[in-house]
């Protein structure tokens, strides 16, 4: 049967969709079927359902005060950083889309220089010292407040808002506040959905910054405690021998594992409630320039 250059796309593309769905899922699927093995399950064996069902890697990871205290570190970082992120790129992205606003292109070129140039990691390490933020999670929020890129995303989508409707509030004795807030806002949902998502992602998968900033282990985000129980092996982190049951062991590996899908598992819920918004989002809010 012959096939015609469409359907042939059609056909490889979708190979290849299956494939690469399928290598992507199946590591997934090995690490959480690891993370609920006993001890026993065989390292040197790939497997999607675990041999021996338990629940004692994950009692032993929730019961340490370290990924106790780091999964609440994070969960008040990312909401906090998000919200924060989210109304300032938006209150700065707004004016910048308006053709009256003055030297609006300096200040747009000035905001994408810094998208290559930084102060670098000494500056920015005595910057947050001399501030008196260090052991704080202001040190995590308020460096990265604003992201250049996001910024212009959201910019060039302000811009495709028709301006009639802005004029129509303003005939009606609405302020650029009100336009904003009531008008704008509400119509932007895709941008705003797109940025939520890009800061959450970006502020649960941090560590580096607060390996730098945080000398209290107990105020250590989960990264940093997940990179150490991971890269660094558990003994310094967990004692594996506190089981309330000993006959059913556990080792670092099946630990490991645990430790990933907590980490990994809460990011993967949020994704679907603002799927519809991305793509979206990005196309829009990357049509004009």
């Amino acid at each position: 049967m012959k096939l015609g250059k469409a359907t042939w796309f059609d056909v490889v593309n979708g190979l290849f969709m299956i494939a690469f769905c399928v290598s992507t899922i199946f590591p997934f699927a090995h690490l959480l079927s690891l993370s609920l093995s006993t001890g026993n399950v065989p390292l040197t064996q790939i497997h999607l359902i675990p041999p021996e069902l338990t629940l004692a890697n994950y009692k032993k990871v929730f019961t340490n005060e370290f990924v106790l205290s780091g999964f609440v570190n994070t969960v008040v970082r990312t909401v906090l950083g998000t919200a924060l992120s989210l109304c300032v790129t938006v209150f700065a992205a707004y004016p910048l889309a308006k053709r009256y606003f003055p030297h609006r292109t300096f200040w747009t070129g000035f905001i994408v220089f810094t998208m290559f140039f930084s102060g670098g990691l000494i500056p920015s390490y005595l910057l947050v010292k001399n501030l008196g933020l260090m052991n704080s999670v202001w040190a995590l929020v308020l460096p990265g407040l604003v992201s250049a890129f996001s910024l212009v995303i959201a910019r060039n989508f302000f811009m495709a808002v028709p301006e009639s409707l802005e004029e129509s509030a303003k005939i009606d004795g609405a302020n650029d506040i009100v336009i904003l807030m009531r008008i704008v806002v509400p119509i932007s949902m895709p941008i705003i959905a797109t940025l939520s998502l890009w800061m959450a992602v970006s502020h649960w998968n941090a560590w580096f910054d607060s390996m730098i900033y945080m000398t209290d282990p107990h105020k250590q985000v989960l990264q940093v405690v997940m990179r150490r129980i991971v890269l660094l092996g558990t003994k310094d982190m967990m004692d594996l021998n506190t089981l309330d049951d000993p006959n059913m062991p556990v080792n670092p590996e099946t630990i490991k594992a645990a430790t990933l899908m907590v980490t990994i598992i809460p990011i993967v819920l949020f994704y679907p409630f603002l799927q519809k918004y991305f793509v979206k989002g990005v196309l829009v809010g990357s049509l004009k320039g």
